[in-house]
């Protein structure tokens, strides 16, 4: 099929040909053929669609697709356990099928690279998650991928590095102190998230899916929510939505400090560092007094939220926000005027445009690089769709860059939050759910942002109202693979600079 007319098929027209899955809300899933799914990996390969997300169950693998703002799943059943790969003609998709053979035993047909990724060769089964219980296997050493030249070297790092966190190992192939190749090996912080909420009771899965990556508690609990909320269809009290997105923004302001702090610290600048963890650590007081925790953990549930704010939180935040624009634009100018720091930061650590757009990076990365997505506008929830606010975009695609973003969304979720407090709605926090049987189960998909970027959860409840099946998607899944692109060139005492300006996630990709 030539691009041209490739060009005019839409998801939806590949959708409609399939077999639609009637209890899949918000958006549609169709159960399609081989033929159609290779076609969309066509499509994927020319930049005309994005892909969400990538993964799988016993017998099909499922694709989440945006195309132009329409999200949808595609599922191909996967016959003598093969599928066709996406990763074969789609870069971004090759770690995902890689777990995919590591967790379920499903072989994507085409795939390049065969390695395994999240097994490191100690689990007692095959397939961490399908298989029956096998006897134990002998770790086999990872084969890095080789790079060739004269007066080449290779520095291993990891994966217990110096510093208080997880763990992942990076293989630098070096000529002198330039960077020729980064390749990174994660899977340590592997925890079998998805497996424990397999036949898990709801209040159960809301608890795992807040601790999938600790700092995105709450994106990671609202994403798992509004999926609930959508397979049942369930109504959430506005002051609850209000609330959410409240929460929403404190965790996005906690971590903007604390990533903006830790880059500087790493080009030797530790006031920056200091005077941004001060913040940071109010954010968090501000939070603990509010909502009963200082990652605000546990607070968000299907159907609303655990906690009100009174007017005593109001007058909390209220200080907090004033604190914050009293002080961080004189921490601002300090990082703007000092020429050692932009000496470190200013084109260091470029992504493309090209690349940031092929992988689908969302937050403060793709926005440096030129990508304007941002879940909270498009596909949107409540209440965003009501609040004004901007999305900043550099294009420079550097460390400096990927500051600057954070800087502009601190500015941002104030102003959220001025719009947030004079506007919450009376009445409940939540709605009560019991217990969420369905004759015929129910599946739902969310999409939130939160402050890495966009986080994918889908989930399918039983007719008992457990749950059968759950995939969290972290951005960081789409995030690492750039990021050794990011450093090829650069010296590699640069990559703790890059490293943090990235901050991926290793629990929420290891899950």
């Amino acid at each position: 099929m030539s691009e041209a007319i490739q060009a005019k098929t839409r998801l939806h027209d590949v959708i409609r040909e399939g077999r639609i899955v009637t209890e899949h809300h918000p958006w549609p899933r169709a159960v399609v053929s081989r033929e159609s799914w290779c076609r969309v990996t066509g499509l994927l390969a020319t930049g005309e669609w994005t892909l969400l997300g990538l993964w799988a169950e016993r017998e099909q693998v499922h694709m989440a697709l945006e195309d132009n703002g329409e999200l949808g799943v595609l599922s191909v059943v996967c016959e003598d356990k093969r599928f066709p790969s996406v990763g074969q003609s789609h870069p971004p998709a090759m770690r995902l099928e890689r777990a995919i053979r590591d967790l379920w035993g499903l072989e994507p047909e085409g795939l390049a690279d065969a390695r395994p990724w999240l097994d490191h060769g100690k689990w007692n089964l095959p397939h961490r998650i399908a298989a029956a219980a096998g006897p134990t296997r002998v770790a086999e050493s990872y084969a890095f991928l080789p790079a060739e030249g004269e007066s080449l070297h290779q520095i291993p790092v990891g994966p217990v590095h110096a510093g208080i966190i997880e763990p992942g190992h990076f293989r630098f192939t070096a000529n002198g102190e330039a960077v020729v190749r980064l390749e990174a090996r994660l899977g340590y912080a592997h925890k079998g998230i998805e497996r424990l909420m397999e036949g898990a009771p709801l209040d159960r899965v809301v608890a795992l899916a807040g601790r999938v990556s600790g700092d995105s508690t709450v994106a990671y609990a609202l994403a798992f929510a509004r999926a609930i909320e959508a397979a049942h269809g369930i109504d959430v009290p506005q002051r609850a939505v209000w609330l959410r997105a409240l929460m929403a923004e404190l965790e996005r302001l906690a971590n903007h400090f604390g990533d903006i702090g830790a880059i500087c610290n790493d080009a030797a600048f530790a006031m920056m560092h200091a005077q941004c963890g001060h913040l940071r650590e109010q954010v968090l007081r501000v939070a603990d007094k509010c909502f009963g925790h200082r990652l605000m953990m546990d607070q968000v549930v299907p159907g609303g939220v655990k906690r009100d704010l009174h007017s005593e939180g109001k007058a909390h935040i209220g200080s907090l926000s004033a604190e914050i624009r009293k002080r961080f634009p004189e921490l601002v100018e300090l990082y703007d005027n000092t020429a050692s720091l932009q000496d470190r930061t200013v084109g260091t650590g470029i992504l493309s445009a090209n690349l940031a757009g092929q992988f689908g990076c969302g937050g403060y990365i793709g926005r440096a690089s030129g990508r304007t997505f941002d879940a909270r506008r498009s596909p949107g929830y409540p209440p965003y769709d009501t609040l004004q606010f901007e999305t900043p975009v550099r294009q420079e695609g550097d460390v400096d860059a990927r500051i600057w973003i954070r800087i502009r969304e601190v500015d941002q979720s104030l102003a959220l939050i001025d719009q947030i407090l004079p506007e919450l709605p009376p009445g409940p926090i939540a709605h009560p759910l019991g217990t969420l049987v369905a004759a015929d189960g129910r599946e739902g998909m969310a999409l939130v942002e939160g402050f890495r970027g966009d986080v994918l959860v889908w989930v399918r409840t039983g007719a008992d109202g457990t749950v059968e099946r759950c995939h969290l998607r972290d951005p960081s899944w789409f995030q690492w693979p750039v990021l050794e692109a990011a450093i090829e060139g650069n010296i590699v005492a640069d990559f703790p600079l890059c490293n943090k300006s990235f901050n991926c996630s290793y629990s929420g990709h290891d899950l």
